[in-house]
C-alpha cells in the first residue's frame, strides 16, 4: 500500500489545487482521505499481532473535563437530567461543542485558509448552502462512522522522553515539538513506525492541565491569541505524516504548535489537503502508564466518531486494546 501513494515530492496531485494536495487520489467524491490506508489487510494484521493480552484503555477525556472554561471560547458540555414520571425512569439530555473535549478533527473543520476551500475542493457555500448552492453533507464526519478509524496505534510518549532527558518544557507557549525528537522518542522506546498506524503523541498537555487552579486556567484563556505546545510546522513534519500515518493526534488542544509559526498551519495540508483526521485532547495518561509498564508503545486501535451527517468533529470512542 505504501508503494500506491504518491511520493512527498510528487506532492500537489491537483496541480490546480493548493500546496502539498493530495486532491483526486481517491477519486474526486472521497470522504475518507487517508483512512483508505486502512484496508482490510492492515487492520487483519494489526489484530493479529497488536492484540496479546486483551487489556482495553480508553483514551476519550471526560465530556465535561473543561468544566465551564474551555479554551478557544467553545461551549461548555452540559447534562440535563430528569425523571420521566410516574415510572422509575430517567432520561438525560447533552448539549456540548463537539471540540471541548476528546475529539476527531473532521474535514469540514479548517480549510486552506487564503484558498477558502476543503478536502477536494469542497467550499463553504457548498456546506452552508449558500450563494445558490444546495446545502450538503459532504465532507461530513458521519462517513468515517461507517468503518471506524481501526487499526494499529503507536504512542510516542514525547513527555516521558523529554523529562528523561532534562528537555525544557512550557505546554503554554507556542513551540513546536520536532520531527528529529518524535524519531528519538520512537528509537527509545523500540516503537517501530508502520504504515497507515495511527499516530499519538503524548506532549504532556494533559500532566500540565492537570496541575492548573482554575484562577490559572481562566487567566491562560485570556490570552489572545492562545498559545500551546504541538508538533512543528515544518517540510520535515509534514513529510513524515504523509509517508507514515492515516490519522494523527495527540493530548493537546490544537495537535500542532499554536498558533503557526509559518504562512500555513498543519491543519490546512491534514484536513483540507489530504483528509487526514486530527485527533486532540485525547487522554493518553492511563495509556501511557501501562506502556511503560509492558515496554510496548503499540496496540490495536478502535475509534467510531459518532454517526452524524454533516459533523465538523467528534468525540473519538476510543479504545487501546493490548
Amino acid at each position: 500500500m505504501a508503494d500506491k501513494i504518491p511520493k512527498f515530492s510528487d506532492l500537489p496531485v491537483d496541480k490546480n489545487g493548493p500546496h502539498h494536495n493530495a486532491w483526486g487520489l481517491y477519486g474526486k467524491d472521497d470522504q475518507l482521505g487517508t483512512l483508505n490506508r486502512l484496508t482490510p489487510n492492515i487492520v487483519l494484521s494489526a489484530s493479529r499481532n497488536e492484540i496479546q493480552t486483551g487489556v482495553r484503555i480508553g483514551l476519550d477525556w471526560a465530556l465535561d473535563a473543561q468544566g465551564d472554561v474551555p479554551f478557544f471560547g467553545r461551549q461548555a458540555f452540559h447534562q440535563e437530567l430528569y425523571q420521566k414520571p410516574p415510572r422509575i425512569v430517567n432520561d438525560d439530555v447533552w448539549t456540548f461543542n463537539t471540540q471541548s473535549s476528546s475529539q476527531w478533527d473532521g474535514l469540514r473543520h479548517f480549510g486552506y485558509q487564503k484558498e477558502a476551500v476543503f478536502y477536494n475542493g469542497v467550499t463553504m457555500d457548498e456546506i452552508h448552502g449558500r450563494n445558490g448552492k444546495e446545502k450538503s453533507c459532504v465532507n461530513g464526519i458521519g462517513a468515517w462512522s461507517k468503518q471506524g478509524i481501526v487499526g494499529r496505534g503507536i504512542l510516542l510518549d514525547y513527555h516521558a522522553w523529554r523529562v528523561k532527558h532534562g528537555k525544557e518544557y512550557n505546554a503554554f507557549e507556542t513551540k513546536g515539538i520536532s520531527v528529529e525528537d518524535l524519531k528519538a522518542v520512537a528509537k527509545e522506546q523500540g516503537t517501530e513506525i508502520k504504515f497507515g498506524d495511527v499516530l499519538l503523541v503524548r506532549s504532556g498537555y494533559m500532566d500540565a492541565y492537570s496541575k492548573l487552579s482554575r484562577s490559572e486556567i481562566e487567566q491562560l484563556r485570556t490570552k489572545q491569541p492562545l498559545t500551546f505546545t504541538g508538533v512543528e510546522q515544518s517540510e520535515a513534519m509534514i513529510q513524515f505524516l504523509w509517508e507514515h500515518f492515516s490519522a494523527a493526534g495527540g493530548d493537546h488542544p490544537s495537535f500542532e504548535a499554536w498558533p503557526t509559526q509559518k504562512e500555513y498551519a498543519l491543519h490546512e495540508i491534514m484536513l483540507g489537503g489530504w483528509g487526514m483526521p486530527i485527533g486532540e485532547l485525547f487522554d493518553l495518561e492511563a495509556l501511557a502508564e501501562h506502556c511503560e509498564e509492558v515496554k510496548r508503545w503499540s496496540f490495536f486501535l478502535t475509534s467510531e466518531p459518532c454517526n452524524v451527517p454533516g459533523g465538523v468533529a467528534s468525540p473519538p470512542n476510543a479504545l487501546a486494546i493490548f
